[in-house]
């Protein structure tokens, strides 16, 4: 059975993680302060992309290995592969 602590951590972790989504496509379709409007999406994840794949290798693995997924990220399964992510880590819990 969870314990009351786990659930109040897990319940808060799911809260906080959409939250979040929320809260950052919020930003990106309604408030661009501080956003450059020239740059459309698909430039901003090129750019970062491309920096990504600048960083060593050694010294940045996880960055240099996601580097090329940035151009192909789809954000809604992304979202809902965050959900499924901690609702199965919810579900070792028991």
């Amino acid at each position: 059975m969870l314990q009351v602590g786990s659930a109040l951590y897990a319940a808060s972790t799911l809260v906080h993680y959409i939250l979040g989504a929320i809260s950052q496509n919020a930003r990106v379709e309604g408030d661009t302060s501080g956003i450059d409007p020239g740059v459309d999406r698909e430039e901003f994840f090129d750019a970062a992309s491309q920096a990504w794949q600048g960083l060593d290798a050694e010294s940045h693995p996880f960055m240099h290995a996601i580097a090329g997924q940035m151009r192909e990220r789809d954000d809604r399964e992304q979202f809902l592969t965050g959900i499924a992510v901690v609702l199965d880590g919810l579900t070792r819990l028991r």
